[in-house]
């Protein structure tokens, strides 16, 4: 076939180049561009704001032979595809490649932009067959929304810089995912736990045995809300309560009825990954791409196994729908079948032309694919292909009893449930984050009036706890919830305050830093609108309206600048420089060393700077373990950004650790 009669297609990455490759045979040439080509300059702003806000585009660095190829390429081919990715990143992505590589001659229609949401083969054709133009609107919103990060990073950036350390930077989302951090810090730094007792009383029939007996708890004192502060209160109620006779006083069942959440959006997924796999909000994101772009399954070549990874949208294809109902009859029986399709709504501001994250064959299950994935490539998928199935099951039936127990005034309460039809519990069930086992409570049959046994009352001691830390799955709930960021923008949010060491991850939990906290203090006080979450929603929303094609993307803008302006010249005139102050003396000048930050770290330097250049890291209190070596030990940071601890006398002295190590 000659190269006139075929045409190319191009996407952004290896691995979906060679899946849709397979697709479509030999009548088209797939290409990766490997991500975007082109990108406002490193080194200046790249933006005309007297001008429009016009951006300055430049090929990335190693693109520029890339570019060549793919020009080469299409230069005598039938027609262009440009299959990337169905969302804002993608549309820009595939405006730049046609800016980049069409020749003077081409004809417009040679462009054409193809839009799938899961990478088989009926997906792949149909829309192949149905090729669309590239979407104006869905481009202008990915470029508002670059020149107006690069607009606060460029100018924000420099501000810290000034203030506090160099290499520092700052940025609209991130400040304020940042800001959500610092607030629970402080809520957790000045919580003051308030000690409370609560009373438990160990009862059973009269003639039963004390094994087949059950726990009920103090829930009233004279119809109000029992408030024990002290073990002396509390021992004084169990001395009177004693004297009581305990017999039912009422018995209450009811019929619950548990239904089934959606199917993954990106967060939800993110939540659950997390909640469940304790997978990070990245790593999730990363092996949800690669079971997107396809995986290699013998004989069937690669073939993608979910629908695109980055959606807010709960719709499903009525294709699938079809399919996963047709499964649920065949696997589990009719009764666990709805009479009609269950249908989700989607959260306000939605890509409806999306689809949620499932399956793209539900027939294709978990244990079909145990030869072909990674563990962990196993475990997302069918987290995924589990939490679709159960989406169009029958909600579950539960049966709560709840029985109260009088003895005097003294009100004491215990439930049960049971589950009398299981449903979708079949085959998924939520997990929320720290969420714990509860204990399973067996009641014997009460009746009304009947007289109980008490075995034992005991007091036991309690102290209110602090708001949670923030985890990848509390930390996206609380941005989605509050309309910061969107599905694409979560990972690089919580990636970048992690790489500019504003938070660290300890444990799965987020703990804000000095610098972190020192940064976002700053910004708090002198950049009121960047740093307000309603503000900050309110720019999301305008974006998704520039995608709708509602307002201009210049508008945003124009709208957003002055006021900024006005707060950066405020804040460069009035905000005074941190300088931390030390005990240290410089070894070379004898003067005063203060604390600064930079890319590895905190560090000491010579309050001199720059005439004496003289740093050193900072101790950490403890020597060195290893034996005659007498330095101290010290935080250090690697090129991956890991943290760990080694030896102030490197490299002579080579001791490294994770931990910190107690001091002999």
């Amino acid at each position: 076939m000659s190269a006139k009669e075929q045409s190319l297609v191009i996407v952004e990455s290896p691995a979906k180049a060679k899946t849709i490759s397979a697709i479509l045979g030999n009548s088209y040439v797939v290409e990766s561009s490997m991500g975007h080509v082109v990108d406002l300059p490193q080194k200046k702003l790249g933006i005309d704001i007297d001008n429009g806000f016009s951006p300055e585009f430049v090929v990335m660095p190693g693109k520029v032979t890339l570019l060549k190829k793919l020009k080469k390429e299409a230069k005598n081919k039938k027609h262009i595809y440009l299959a990337t990715d169905p969302d804002r990143e993608g549309e820009a992505i595939g405006w730049h490649i046609k800016a980049a590589i069409a020749h003077k001659n081409d004809s417009e229609d040679k462009f054409l932009r193809v839009v799938f949401h899961e990478i088989t083969k009926e997906a792949v054709k149909e829309a192949f067959s149905h090729p669309q133009d590239l979407n104006q609107a869905l481009f202008d919103s990915q470029q508002a929304r670059r020149i107006l990060d690069r607009v606060v990073g460029y100018f924000l950036s420099p501000f810290l810089w000034r203030k506090i350390a160099r290499g520092l930077s700052a940025g609209r989302v991130q400040s304020v995912a940042l800001r959500i951090i610092r607030e629970r810090e402080r809520q957790i730094e000045q919580f003051i736990p308030q000690e409370y007792w609560e009373i438990e009383a160990r009862l059973s029939k009269v003639q039963q045995h004390e094994k087949e007996s059950f726990v009920a708890k103090l829930v009233k004192i004279d119809n109000k809300d029992p408030e024990i502060a002290t073990g002396q209160v509390a021992k004084d109620l169990v001395t009177k309560i004693e004297r009581e006779k305990f017999s039912v006083a009422d018995i209450e069942e009811k019929d619950k009825t548990k239904s089934p959440s959606a199917p993954f959006t990106t967060s939800s997924l993110q939540q659950e990954a997390f909640n469940r796999l304790r997978f990070t909000a990245q790593k999730t994101m990363l092996i949800a791409q690669k079971l997107y772009e396809g995986v290699e399954l013998g004989e069937s070549g690669p073939t993608g196994l979910i629908t695109y990874m980055r959606t807010d949208s709960v719709n499903v294809a009525q294709s699938a729908l079809n399919e996963v109902r047709k499964y649920i009859t065949e696997s589990f029986g009719k009764e666990y079948l709805p009479d009609s399709v269950r249908i989700y709504k989607s959260k306000k501001g939605s890509q409806e032309a999306h689809e949620a994250i499932r399956p793209t064959g539900v027939m294709r299950k978990p244990d079909d694919l145990k030869q072909y994935l990674a563990t962990d490539e196993l475990k997302l998928y069918e987290l995924i292909w589990r939490r679709f199935v159960a989406s169009q099951m029958k909600p579950a039936q539960i049966q709560t009893t709840t029985v109260k127990i009088s003895a005097g005034v003294y009100l004491f309460s215990v439930s049960n449930s049971k589950v009398s039809f299981n449903g979708y519990l079949a085959i998924y069930e939520e997990k929320d984050d720290e969420e714990n086992e509860k204990e399973e409570i067996t009641l014997p049959p009460l009746s009304i009036g009947e007289i109980l046994k008490l075995i034992a009352l005991t007091p036991s001691q309690h102290f209110t706890k602090p708001p949670a830390h923030f985890s990848d799955a509390s930390l996206v709930k609380f941005l989605e919830e509050r309309g910061i960021g969107r599905p694409s923008t979560y990972v690089p949010i919580i990636q970048t305050l992690l790489y500019r060491d504003y938070v660290r991850r300890i444990k799965g939990y987020f703990t804000i830093t000095e610098l972190g906290a020192k940064v976002a203090d700053l910004l708090i006080e002198y950049f009121k609108d960047i740093m307000d979450l309603e503000f900050s929603a309110k720019m999301e929303e305008e974006l998704d309206l520039v995608e709708e094609g509602k307002i201009a993307w210049l508008k945003v803008l124009q709208d957003f600048y002055p006021n900024f302006k006005k707060d950066l010249d405020h804040a460069q005139n009035s905000a005074k420089k941190e300088v931390v102050q030390t005990s240290e003396v410089c070894p070379q000048c004898a003067k005063p060393m203060v604390i600064k930050w930079g890319r590895k770290g905190k560090f000491l330097s010579c309050s001199d700077y720059p005439t004496c250049k003289a740093s050193k890291s900072i101790s950490s209190g403890v020597k060195c373990p290893n034996p005659g070596c007498g330095g101290d030990v010290v935080e250090r940071r690697s090129k991956k950004g890991r943290f760990f601890y080694g030896c102030s006398n490197y490299p002579k002295c080579t001791f490294v650790s994770n931990t910190l190590p107690k001091d002999a």
